[in-house]
């Protein structure tokens, strides 16, 4: 006799994770270099870096670019150093703190009541989807052609390559032609950073897809809810597990401006757009998740100061024919009666009401995730003011 089989499994808000999947997830599983849960991240770390550094310090030995011979060696590359040995691990290492602090993020969605019954269903759709984006082979190809057809051929050459003689392009009849180290570096080394930062972004875009989706979800907030925003706050806790990736970030920004100014005749003023540019996109993008839930945010700090309004003119009608039109008893005393508490613990709550957020994150936040993204350029400074007038500025500014 044929049965039905059973329906799959909703996911449960604890498998939810962004990282766990997608095609290269599970070429790192099978090459011995994650486990289920991202174990073995030194040797993913150790691996991946020298991959991408170690062949073309190689190659640049045997071609005699190493350290002389052209007007960039690679010893003397602050870029490619910065790019391979400080940013891709940062890159690396970011993804087991989001997968641990995402989880518990999304968890908390049901065990704090937030999602009732009724709509737990939408809730589970919410994070199938995302689970379904995030292991789309598609995206991942799509990614990969993007990097090569863009990002190395374009976007590196026109933006950030130095035009002369270096360790991966030498000239050839008047052309730049790439080395042996070059072939390496823009066909393997180059489009494996591109890519995982890339996949970063696209991460991002599922992150946000997800929290847009639990928005538009009938959640039981609570707008006197200490954290001033119903009850949310809990989700702005997410935004500091990127600060790895803000930071991989700006030492990508760094590496590639310190080559501009030792080889290309550069100074660190001439790249405050790029720097005011690149940190503003830098945190919108870890930020942005989290502005899905102004309108929801919006509507909760409306209907609740509306709501206490009403409760709180019915209280303070009551406690005025009590207290101030003769209503209480005469055995009754205003000293150390739980009536004038309980008036100034609704002022607190109405007050609490009134300050619900639009974006449940503080301001001091924002300001840190822009500073840690702008922390791998302060050495260049140097270029700028000696370091010993510099540490003197500093004293004075403590003392």
């Amino acid at each position: 006799m044929k049965t039905d089989s059973p329906a799959p499994r909703s996911p449960l808000p604890s498998d939810f994770s962004l990282i766990l999947g997608g095609p290269l997830f599970q070429l790192m599983r099978r090459a011995h270099l994650s486990g289920d849960v991202l174990e073995l991240l030194t040797r993913r770390i150790i691996v991946l870096s020298l991959l991408a550094w170690l062949p073309l310090l190689v190659l640049s030995i045997i071609e005699g670019r190493a350290w002389g011979g052209v007007r960039v060696p690679f010893l003397m590359d602050v870029d490619v150093h910065a790019r391979f040995l400080l940013a891709l691990p940062l890159f690396i290492a970011a993804e087991l703190l989001v997968h641990q602090r995402m989880r518990l993020v999304v968890e908390r969605f049901v065990s704090r009541g937030l999602v009732p019954d009724e709509v737990r269903d939408k809730f589970d759709a919410a994070i199938a989807a995302a689970i379904r984006l995030r292991n789309s082979v598609l995206v991942e190809v799509l990614l990969v052609a993007f990097v090569y057809g863009f990002g190395v051929l374009y976007l590196w050459r026109t933006h950030w390559a130095i035009d002369a003689t270096t360790w991966y392009r030498e000239t050839t009849g008047g052309a730049l032609r790439p080395t042996l180290a070059g072939w390496w570096f823009g066909f393997v080394s180059l489009p494996m950073v591109q890519f995982i930062v890339m996949r970063w972004y696209f991460r991002l875009f599922i992150w946000a897809r997800f929290l847009w989706h639990v928005s538009r979800i009938k959640l039981r907030l609570v707008p006197c809810h200490p954290d001033r925003a119903a009850g949310l706050g809990f989700v702005s806790g997410i935004v500091f597990a990127f600060q790895p990736l803000l930071v991989g970030q700006g030492v990508l920004l760094a590496g590639a401006m310190a080559n501009k100014i030792f080889y290309a005749g550069a100074k660190l003023p001439d790249f405050k757009v790029e720097l005011l540019g690149w940190v503003t996109m830098m945190v919108l993008f870890v930020l942005a998740p989290l502005l899905v839930f102004i309108p929801l945010l919006a509507r909760t700090k409306r209907d609740g100061t509306a709501e206490f309004g009403a409760f709180a003119q019915s209280y303070v009608r009551d406690f005025e024919h009590k207290w101030l039109r003769g209503g209480a008893s005469p055995e009754q005393r205003p000293l150390g009666s739980a009536d004038i508490q309980s008036l100034a613990d609704l002022s607190n709550s109405y007050e609490v009401v009134k300050g619900i957020k639009l974006v449940p994150l503080s301001k001091q936040a924002v300001l840190q995730l822009a500073v840690i993204s702008l922390l791998p350029v302060a050495p260049l400074l140097l270029t700028v003011i000696p370091l010993g007038e510099l540490v003197d500025r500093f004293l004075k500014i403590i003392f």
